[in-house]
């Protein structure tokens, strides 16, 4: 039978009860050295960087990955649960900039990198005993007199050995994946570190025409990143829009009829018909400075493609987007990249 709550106390005093009879019973040493014969599952934590202050959001994940480990020694399990510590990364060199007063990799060599490095691992766990106290208070039940942490010899020659196991096993490839980058760092960024700076900024759109083989007729394209124009390799409509061509100023052009609106002055429609309609039909490349292996300067069928803003067809230049990568790979398009072709 379970005793009876005391309703005079608070939740919060109700939770130092429960921590307090955890550490009188070693209930967490239990629980870790539990079905010592049992199958093992091991559970490694995604580590956190503790140069930071833990929040709510981290609460969250470890409450939520507390589930699994506890589900399975209930089912007999011996699982290994170890916490971690990540000590690398961008987050901790820029706090550490910070602390120096000083920015970028020319004032980092200046300052010395074994200087440096040296102030980055006295930096990492700024904020482990928070860490630790809140995972405790949370009920997190992992290892974390023992973790492993990533800047130990052991753990980088440990990646070192699975990645050559994996080339034994013939599982690593060469390939390209799209992703941000930051000419002040010199390094590409992880979704994480782009959001630590992201801020809505206006840019200058354009929109353009591309001209088709052997008719004269222009698509038109908007797009907001005009640099990446001389990586065009498609053109892409939503196969299920409505689409029309239309005369102005002596041209033909060729953009959604939703979008008509974009166009400025009078126009004359000329004939309406479906995306599907346009699927193939090849276009002149905008800049001609080399020909592909690949079949390229062709119309495209994209998901992605809407009627919120532009005209309703999108220029693909698979070097510089995911979307434009991932329909790029469906359709082999050739991938051209700062001028240069990666066939």
């Amino acid at each position: 039978m379970y005793k009876k709550i005391d309703s005079s106390k608070s939740f919060v005093d109700i939770e130092k009860d429960i921590y307090k009879l955890w550490e009188e019973k070693d209930i967490i040493k239990e629980s870790l050295d539990s079905n010592q014969d049992g199958e093992y599952f091991t559970f490694y934590d995604g580590p956190p960087t503790a140069n930071g202050k833990p929040h709510v959001g981290h609460i969250i994940t470890r409450v939520m990955k507390d589930l699994i480990p506890r589900y399975k020694v209930m089912k007999g399990y011996r699982v290994l649960r170890k916490a971690g510590w990540d000590t690398h990364g961008l987050p901790v060199e820029l706090e550490v900039e910070k602390a120096l007063g000083i920015s970028g990799k020319p004032q980092i060599e200046e300052y010395g990198v074994e200087d440096f490095v040296k102030k980055c691992k006295e930096s990492v766990f700024t904020y482990a005993s928070q860490w630790k106290e809140m995972s405790e208070k949370v009920g997190f039940w992992v290892d974390m007199d023992n973790p492993y942490v990533t800047y130990h010899n052991d753990y980088i020659e440990s990646v070192w050995w699975a990645l050559k196991q994996m080339w034994d096993k013939k599982l690593l490839y060469k390939g390209h994946k799209i992703v941000p980058y930051c000419p002040r760092c010199g390094t590409s960024l992880s979704s994480h570190e782009v959001a630590q700076g992201y801020k809505n900024v206006k840019e200058t759109s354009v929109y353009v025409k591309f001209k088709l083989k052997n008719e004269d007729k222009y698509i038109l394209v908007w797009t907001t990143t005009p640099w990446t124009l001389p990586s065009n390799v498609a053109l892409a409509v939503n196969k299920k829009y409505d689409y029309v061509e239309v005369t102005q100023n002596g041209e033909h052009y060729i953009l959604a009829k939703g979008l008509l609106n974009k166009l400025v002055g009078e126009y004359e429609l000329v004939s309406e018909f479906k995306g599907e309609q346009l699927l193939g039909k090849e276009y002149e490349q905008m800049f001609k400075f080399f020909t592909p292996k690949e079949k390229a300067f062709f119309v495209i069928h994209g998901d992605f493609v809407t009627l919120t803003d532009g005209t309703g067809i999108v220029h693909i230049a698979p070097a510089y987007g995911e979307d434009d990568n991932i329909v790029g790979k469906k359709n082999n398009l050739p991938l051209i990249k700062s001028g240069r072709y990666s066939g």
